[in-house]
């Protein structure tokens, strides 16, 4: 099974690469299998890669459900 974590972009770089983040956590990303990617974009990220580009709505019930397993996690860890 493969894993794909929403990241936006905050810098982009000359080289095809962008400086993304998630949670608080910036990772360097390449961006040479999506189209136009732009500061702000919501993508996902496989094994340093952006592999697609979410819309507003996609990004907003990602991220819903990522919130939903964080706080799944805080609780077990609590429990």
């Amino acid at each position: 099974m493969c894993l794909a974590v929403p990241y936006v972009i905050k810098e982009i770089s000359e080289d095809g690469s962008a400086l993304a983040v998630s949670n608080g956590v910036e990772v360097e990303v390449r961006l040479d299998l999506i189209e136009t990617p732009a500061l702000g974009d919501t993508v996902l990220v496989h094994a340093g890669f952006a592999i697609q580009k979410l819309d507003e709505k996609e990004s907003a019930e990602l991220a819903d459900i990522w919130e939903e397993i964080h706080e799944a996690e805080q609780a077990a860890a609590h429990a």
